[in-house]
């Protein structure tokens, strides 16, 4: 099973690459896990990244810490979006 993970602006910046695949997620919270593990040395700038994030499934916000219980399926796409607050 295939799932994509799209990276904000300021994380593709940081990290260099903007979008990519993870092999083998059942579950949102082992997506983020699998892509945090890709950054190797950048992993802790990966985490501080994306404490300032929101995650989406498909386009659908899901919350953080709830959500990671999400389950994937093939061709998922899991994206981190810049968190955002104004009024």
């Amino acid at each position: 099973m295939k799932v994509t993970i799209e990276l904000t602006y300021d994380m593709a910046k940081a990290l260099g690459v903007r979008r990519f695949d993870v092999e083998d997620a059942a579950t949102v919270a082992e997506a983020v896990r699998l892509a945090r593990s890709r950054f190797g040395d950048q992993a802790e700038a990966f985490d501080h990244l994306t404490r300032v994030t929101a995650l989406a499934l498909n386009g659908v916000l899901i919350q953080h810490r709830r959500g990671a219980g999400s389950p994937l399926a093939d061709g998922d796409t899991l994206s981190f979006l810049k968190a955002a607050a104004g009024g």
